[in-house]
């Protein structure tokens, strides 16, 4: 597996990101992993460069490319004081659902013109903030997902939000597979059973399960990691996407 820094031209700036290649002559399916609130760091870099190593070109986009350069956070220290939250709070609510989708549009444009890239759709993959962010692409670009995957994704089916996912059930055409967190305020059980009923009423082909863990369980540099859950992630990443975008 190699990995590299590369730039990508949206229509709004140039969004840095890590692309990750597996070893071999490829063609390989793609899969764009979508950074957790902390956004890029070397957390998400080494994630990436993993799922890679299962034979996959993947893209992991710094979403925050908007505010310009900015430090790396550090999730275990991002909400300890009230300028720190307040900080990273407006860095997530400035990423609207637009913005998701006019980069999302653009980051399948950038992987389709890799030579290594397999043809076909893409997968999606996130956490936290960037499960949501994989089940809002799905649900905006139609046959050019092939699966999308959430771990500990937050508000994937809030009734009043008319941007959540669950309400464009209908529209994805990828297979889901969502890997929630016990006790998570942001994916609690009225969320998970209207995301259920919102996918299984569409078709969707989809598995929604509860991890025996707390949000932000397979993130490493999160205060909430767990290593046994992290595993079992991974492994149903790899279930998942050879499953969905294999031959």
């Amino acid at each position: 597996m190699t990995q590299r820094s590369v730039e990508i031209t949206t229509a709004d700036g140039t969004c840095p990101a890590a692309l990750s290649l597996p070893d071999g002559d490829g063609p390989w399916p793609a899969v764009i992993m979508f950074p957790d609130a902390g956004g890029m760091r070397d957390t998400m870099r080494e994630m990436g460069a993993r799922l890679s190593d299962l034979g996959y070109v993947v893209l992991v986009p710094d979403f925050y490319y908007r505010n310009g350069p900015y430090d790396p956070i550090d999730m275990r220290t991002a909400f300890s004081t009230k300028e720190r939250a307040e900080k990273l709070m407006a860095m997530i609510h400035g990423y609207t659902v637009d913005m998701v989708v006019r980069d999302a549009e653009t980051f399948v444009d950038y992987l389709d013109s890799l030579p290594g890239k397999k043809p076909g759709g893409v997968g999606t993959t996130g956490y936290c903030m960037g499960g949501r962010l994989s089940l809002v692409t799905a649900a905006n670009l139609g046959p050019r997902i092939a699966a999308a995957a959430s771990f500990h994704g937050g508000n994937l089916a809030k009734a009043d939000d008319p941007d959540s996912p669950h309400h464009k059930a209908g529209t994805i055409e990828a297979a889901v597979y969502v890997g929630g967190a016990i006790e998570d305020q942001s994916f609690p059980d009225e969320q998970r059973d209207l995301l259920e009923k919102s996918l299984s009423e569409a078709g969707v082909v989809h598995t929604i399960e509860t991890y025996q863990a707390h949000h932000g369980f397979a993130v490493p540099d999160n205060p909430s990691y767990d290593a046994a859950a992290a595993e079992r992630h991974w492994e149903a990443t790899e279930q998942f996407f050879g499953a969905a975008l294999g031959d």
